[in-house]
């Protein structure tokens, strides 16, 4: 007589959350995380730094107005705060409706005097005149700076 065999039974599949994913994970140890508070306000402190010092330049400009004489030309208000005694250089563009630049004017601005101003000479305004390849639709002060500042 021969015995039959008998298909073999595996065993169930563990299927326990710690056999599938792991075991809990170690909390991190204090030294880890002083040094990662001490990595985090340190890169804090930079950040600071960075952007009191990128501004250090000291000229601030503000758009004030804006208008078109004819198709060829556009006119644009501002005001610019430095130093009195400070030369600056302030590059005025015109953009049409689909933003395009469509002039394009570096403006030399003198130094100024400390006047009896409310500020004391800080502030002063222009208008200055851009010449433009087609209607232009806006005006703005692209950016402001000391001649020789390395900019």
């Amino acid at each position: 007589m021969t015995s039959q065999d008998q298909p073999a039974v595996s065993p169930p599949a563990d299927t326990s959350l710690v056999n599938r994913y792991g075991g809990q994970k170690r909390p991190l140890s204090r030294k880890a995380k002083r040094g990662i508070a001490v990595a985090l306000l340190a890169a804090g402190v930079g950040f600071m730094a960075w952007v009191s010092t990128s501004s250090a330049s000291g000229v601030t400009f503000k758009d004030i107005g804006f208008s078109t004489p004819d198709a060829t030309q556009a006119e644009v208000d501002f005001q610019v705060t430095r130093e009195p005694g400070t030369a600056v250089k302030c590059a005025v563009k015109a953009l049409d409706s689909k933003f395009a630049v469509v002039g394009w004017k570096v403006v030399d601005i003198p130094p100024g005097q400390a006047d009896k101003t409310a500020d004391g000479g800080r502030t002063v305004a222009q208008r200055v005149a851009v010449r433009t390849e087609s209607a232009s639709v806006s005006g703005v002060v692209d950016n402001c700076w000391i001649p020789g500042d390395g900019k």
